[in-house]
């Protein structure tokens, strides 16, 4: 059995007046680690309106070519070059798809809200594949159908939109709020 993917999770606050330095620097740190062997890829979440902290998600094959990127020299160089870029960063580990729930103490919310939350990911993303291409994969047989659309699918969802739904359900899926009590403090922001 293979080791399971490890995916670094990290959190920056862009430095004031600083965005397009950032980014050009974040852009410059995704294309050094997509040199390394064992690198699966990497996404980046921007900040909801009103916010600077930049979410950044960097996944290797397993625990050995994450600890070579991370030891590395040009890493180590890249870090440098951020320096004044942003302030405080976090980082954090995460094995497998509990990974994706962990909070700061390694707790995870219980498994139905887990499946609710990738549920809300993948079926508009899902849906929207099979609006756009699931009339030119129709005539395909059933095996090549398939394997198109998670080849498609399965990147977008693990670097996109499932840390975005965990990111928009964090509070709820961490119980400190239910969806009913945020969806009513929403409602009574808009209408103030």
């Amino acid at each position: 059995m293979s080791p399971a993917p490890l995916t670094l999770m990290v959190a920056r606050r862009v430095s004031r007046g600083r965005y397009t330095d950032f980014t050009a620097w974040l852009e410059e740190g995704r294309a050094l680690a997509a040199d390394f062997s064992g690198y699966l890829g990497s996404g980046v979440l921007a900040p909801p309106p009103g916010d600077d902290e930049y979410q950044i998600i960097f996944r290797f094959r397993d625990a050995d070519t994450l600890a070579a990127w991370e030891h590395s020299a040009s890493r180590r160089a890249w870090l440098a070059r951020g320096e004044g870029l942003f302030v405080a960063p976090q980082e954090h580990r995460a094995t497998g798809l509990d990974g994706w729930f962990q909070d700061a103490t390694g707790q995870t919310p219980p498994r139905w809200k887990q499946a609710i939350a990738i549920w809300l990911a993948f079926f508009p993303v899902s849906l929207l594949f099979q609006a756009l291409f699931g009339g030119l994969l129709a005539g395909l047989p059933l095996l090549p159908k398939v394997l198109v659309s998670t080849l498609a699918l399965t990147p977008v969802m693990v670097f996109l939109f499932i840390p975005l739904s965990m990111r928009l359900l964090g509070p709820w899926l961490r119980g400190e709020v239910s969806i009913r009590a945020r969806l009513t403090r929403r409602m009574h922001q808009r209408g103030a």
